[in-house]
């Protein structure tokens, strides 16, 4: 995922670039903090102002409004599409409204960011990127731990060959919300695009490509551990996804490697972790402790030999946008800011999208490779 630059030129700023958010819950309020954020910490070409927020019903629109400081609020998401004043859509609702919402969106000529996953399929994520390609507007999909520039650097180091010929990879994704059977049956939990794969280990295949690049074959399993839960009307519902998914990859490049997704691994909060080794050297990266990548040089000599840690800090772009000081440490929302700055980048000069609908499809079409395979049991190419 290309960042913003470190440092732009001074340009007159165009008219304010006017925004829908759809969903005002945890997501949507990540929206509004890397706005914000980004507006005071980049020298953006373009402003942007919360012009209204549309949620399941009015009153619930109407205070996440008043709190996140949009002007209007609506309880119909196609009012605010239909608008002509809004230049741009946030989609933070549900997965199954992902395909109609952006649709929509893209028709009205707007620009659209949508969280991930893209779509509830592949096939409907291919039809979202090609709408928009058609119809010239920008879009961006929320893989915003790529933005981190600790990722960003260790992509440079692979690229550099300061590990060698990589030879492998391990990524993991877990965390704990699913952990509790009382847990009521959730969006997520929807056949049409729910599941840990879809939801956590998308995580793990976008930084996987985008460290190693293409994954060519993969071998996948996937684990139902909780067969029910509660419905939210005194009944259960029968859980048909997976919460724990496993996978074996192959890459274009020859690498091998593995990935592991879980949201009932009880403890974990935000482990999105990845290791990498090559024939010179190695990185190992933790979400827990995202400010920090560290790495192992083979060529150190005997005694001194030890993964040692780079801390952030300004000499990894953008870090030095929020801090002059090293090892004060960026947060998720920050990660959410460079995220929101690269799209308002993208939608003033043009492009390049710097994770656009085309890469979410990629990512979902990983995805449903990996969930047939496991259906399958055995190794599948990745087409495309």
């Amino acid at each position: 995922m290309r960042p913003p630059p470190e440092s732009q030129p001074e340009r007159p700023p165009e008219r304010p670039l006017e925004i829908g958010l759809i969903g005002s819950g945890f997501m949507g309020k990540a929206h509004v903090f890397g706005l914000a954020t980004a507006a005071k910490v980049f020298d953006l070409p373009v402003v942007p102002v919360f012009h209204t927020l549309a949620d399941a019903t009015l009153p619930v629109a109407e205070a996440a409004a008043r709190a996140l400081g949009f002007a209007q609020a609506t309880g119909d998401w196609r009012a605010l599409v239909a608008d002509p004043a809004i230049r741009v859509v946030h989609i933070t609702a549900p997965n199954a409204l992902h395909k109609e919402i952006a649709l929509a969106a893209i028709a009205a000529g707007k620009h659209v960011h949508c969280e991930k996953p893209l779509a509830p399929s592949a096939s409907d994520a291919a039809e979202m990127a090609r709408a928009a390609a058609l119809a010239g507007v920008m879009t961006q999909v929320g893989f915003n731990y790529l933005c981190n520039p600790m990722l960003r650097l260790a992509r440079e180091m692979i690229a550099a060959g300061e590990l060698g010929e990589v030879t492998s990879f391990r990524g993991i994704h877990a965390e704990d919300y699913m952990r509790d059977p009382a847990t009521p049956w959730s969006f997520r939990h929807d056949p049409a695009g729910g599941g840990v794969l879809a939801d956590l280990g998308s995580h793990v295949l976008a930084t996987a490509e985008f460290l190693l690049g293409p994954v060519a074959e993969v071998l996948g399993d996937l684990v139902t551990v909780i067969p029910r839960r509660p419905d939210g009307q005194g009944g259960w519902r029968a859980v048909e996804v997976d919460d724990i998914a496993r996978a074996m990859l192959r890459f274009e490049s020859g690498a091998t490697g593995s990935l592991e997704a879980s949201w009932i691994a009880t403890g974990r909060k935000m482990q999105h972790d990845f290791e990498v080794y090559g024939t010179k050297g190695g990185l190992a990266f933790s979400q827990e402790r995202f400010n920090e990548l560290w790495f192992f040089d083979a060529a150190d000599r005997a005694g001194r030999q030890g993964f040692r840690r780079i801390e952030a800090g300004p000499d990894h772009p953008p870090y030095g946008r929020f801090c002059v000081a090293p090892g004060h440490q960026l947060g998720f929302n920050d990660l959410k800011a460079i995220e929101m700055a690269g799209f308002i980048e993208a939608i003033a000069t043009g492009g390049p999208e710097p994770f656009g609908f085309a890469a979410g499809a990629r990512v979902q079409h990983l995805v449903e490779t990996v969930a047939a395979s496991a259906r399958a049991g055995r190794w599948l190419a990745v087409s495309g």
